[in-house]
């Protein structure tokens, strides 16, 4: 079951404030939801800055997370995050915790709300993977100079954000879904998505499937935004692009946003938590009400959830607005709150809602080895080297101490492309080295054996930091080329 009923049959809720504006947006929220009588069991917990001054590092402490255990269901202010030192992120943190693999941030115009977009009828939805690629935030400082963040990429993690968007199209009565990816460049991890994404889309034959690369995509996005429907994409790409998107119809106040799993959803506004406006009470709630519309389908109170959008709807066509709208004419937190209250039960005469059924998530297989090759053979080792030597007396080296071993240098790069043996380029070189050692002739494959003996004798002259099997999978090379390399 997708949420929790107490006692009384009230279905049950973690709420989370949140930091900054967040009490105010969140209870102005609150207010509205409980105003159109559905019956919510409230359980408020916390995280983010005063959790993180407890020192606590995950800025979550241990009763929100059993809470959220037990409803499944929460709805989140505004958290703040330490920036460039120390502690996670406890957004990141939550969506983590209960893998909500999935980020659905949906963007629709708006009635008065004045943007260069304005009366271009944008209705998309960004669905974006939320747990891996770069944001598994696996860093490590190579050299002293040169740092390194995996991006990781599961065929799992793209199955399952690729089978989530088409059913978000399913849901919304939406006709068309693009897979925006990076895989002209990144072949192996974003072209895991494009590859997926082609193949899921067999099974949706009634929705136009189409893949676009993801800078030619923001471009589109800006100028012909009408021809979006549903945009699929990866963490890093995702969160940029929703962002983006935002500013299409009025900015991160309008913005809602879920994050979606097999088990818990947690809905919450993608804002910053402003908290030079906090206590002022002139803060727009309305991205946080949107996403409690968003959670309100999710507990199936698809009425509610509709008559919070259209009282929100006319009361910006009634011309009520917050600061963020315009300043001129502006009300208090407090009044626009009350205003949508009254404007419940409110139907606009030009507003067209858009129909929703339950959104399907269905679980992927539980097995850790998701992807099982028929054959696979390791045929050669990237070994990472630190040092200031130039590229020709690192590969004389390296070739010395290859001798009499299964393998050999290949070729060096450096931050990508190929600088030795030289091929004429003028590479800028930093003390950072991936030299490729493959099998000699003959060779049928490669020994752990035999490559901790290359990589025992190579540690004697030159500092190695990272080592890299390269494998065939059912025969084709699992690794890509440097720049330049035959």
């Amino acid at each position: 079951m997708r949420y929790k009923l107490d006692s009384n049959g009230r279905k049950r809720v973690t709420l989370i404030a949140g930091d900054g504006i967040g009490p105010e947006v969140a209870n102005a929220t609150r207010r509205i939801v409980d105003a159109t009588g559905v019956k919510i069991a409230w359980e408020e917990r916390e995280a983010g800055a005063e959790v993180f001054k407890r020192g606590l590092p995950s800025g979550v402490p241990p009763e929100t997370i059993a809470s959220i255990k037990e409803t499944r269901v929460a709805l989140k202010g505004p958290l703040e995050t330490p920036i460039g030192f120390g502690e996670k992120s406890a957004n990141v943190t939550l969506r983590k915790l209960f893998e909500t693999y999935a980020n659905v941030r949906p963007v629709r115009e708006l009635p008065g709300v004045k943007t260069p977009f304005a009366g271009r009828g944008v209705d998309l939805v960004v669905v974006r993977e939320n747990v891996e690629d770069l944001y598994a935030g696996i860093e490590h400082m190579q050299t002293p100079g040169v740092a390194q963040c995996l991006k990781l990429m599961s065929k799992k993690g793209c199955e399952r954000i690729v089978r989530l968007a088409f059913e978000v199209a399913v849901a919304e009565g939406r006709k068309k879904v693009h897979c925006a990816t990076k895989a002209n460049i990144m072949k192996l991890t974003e072209g895991l998505m494009k590859r997926t994404f082609e193949e899921v889309a067999k099974e949706y034959p009634r929705i136009e499937a189409s893949h676009i690369i993801i800078d030619n995509c923001a471009h589109q996005v800006v100028r012909t935004p009408e021809q979006f429907d549903v945009i699929v994409t990866s963490n890093m790409n995702g969160d940029i692009l929703s962002d983006l998107t935002s500013g299409l119809i009025g900015g991160l106040g309008f913005a809602p946003g879920a994050n979606l799993g097999d088990d818990v959803a947690i809905f919450e506004a993608v804002h910053g938590s402003a908290p030079k406006y906090a206590g002022k009470n002139v803060i727009n709630p309305s991205a946080v009400l949107l996403s409690a519309t968003m959670m309100l389908r999710h507990l199936d109170e698809f009425a509610a959830a509709q008559a919070i959008e259209s009282a929100l709807v006319v009361t910006l066509e009634e011309g009520v607005f917050t600061r963020d709208v315009s300043p001129a004419g502006s009300v208090s937190t407090t009044a626009f709150t009350d205003r949508i209250i009254a404007n419940l039960g409110k139907r606009s005469e030009r507003w067209r809602s858009r129909d929703h059924k339950a959104l399907r998530i269905a679980p992927l297989a539980a097995a850790r080895d998701y992807v099982r090759p028929k054959s696979r053979r390791t045929v050669g080792a990237d070994v990472f080297v630190e040092s200031p030597a130039s590229p020709d007396e690192l590969g004389r080296s390296l070739e010395a101490i290859a001798e009499g071993s299964p393998l050999r240098l290949k070729m060096i790069s450096n931050r990508g492309t190929k600088v030795y043996p030289n091929n004429g380029g003028m590479t800028d070189c930093v003390d950072h080295w991936r030299c490729r050692f493959v099998l000699r002739d003959g060779a049928a494959s490669l020994d752990d054996a035999a490559l901790l003996r290359l990589v025992g004798t190579i540690a004697t002259a030159h500092r190695w930091m990272h080592l890299e099997k390269l494998e065939e999978l059912d025969g084709e090379p699992a690794f890509t080329r440097a720049q330049g390399e035959d």
